[in-house]
C-alpha cells in the first residue's frame, strides 16, 4: 500500500515556474514506477510526464523541453519542475505509482495549477 501527497501547485503568471512535489509513504518506493498526470476541465486525465530512473523518462510532446521529472528515492519524492508555464498547462495535476507485479496503481489527491496573467 503507497499513498501519495502532492504539493506546490498554484496560481502563475504565463512563462512562470512551479515546482510540484509528491511524498510517497509506505514500503518499496523505489520499486513503483512514478508519474505526473493531469486533467483540465471537461478533458480527460493525461499523461505528463514518467520515470522509472534518471536516466529513464518519458514526456508528453506538449510539455518537452519545459518540465522536467526527477526523483528522489532516499525521501520517498519525485518532482515535476515546470518551467515556461503556459495557459493551456491549467490542470489539476495527479502523481501516480505504479508496479507490474504484483498489479498496482496508487494515485494522489492532486493539486491545482492555474496559469493567468
Amino acid at each position: 500500500q503507497v499513498q501519495l501527497a502532492e504539493s506546490g501547485g498554484g496560481l502563475v503568471q504565463p512563462g512562470g515556474s512551479l515546482r510540484l512535489s509528491c511524498v510517497a509513504a509506505g514500503s518499496g518506493f523505489s520499486m513503483y514506477f512514478m508519474g505526473w498526470y493531469r486533467q483540465a476541465p471537461g478533458k480527460q486525465r493525461e499523461l505528463v510526464a514518467t520515470i522509472i530512473s534518471a536516466d529513464s523518462t518519458n514526456y508528453a510532446d506538449s510539455v518537452k523541453g519545459r518540465f522536467t521529472i526527477s526523483r528522489d528515492n532516499a525521501k520517498n519524492t519525485v518532482y515535476l519542475q515546470m518551467n515556461s508555464l503556459k495557459p493551456e498547462d491549467t490542470a489539476v495535476y495527479y502523481c501516480g505509482a505504479f508496479r507490474n507485479w504484483p498489479p498496482s496503481a496508487y494515485w494522489g489527491q492532486g493539486t491545482q495549477v492555474t496559469v493567468s496573467s
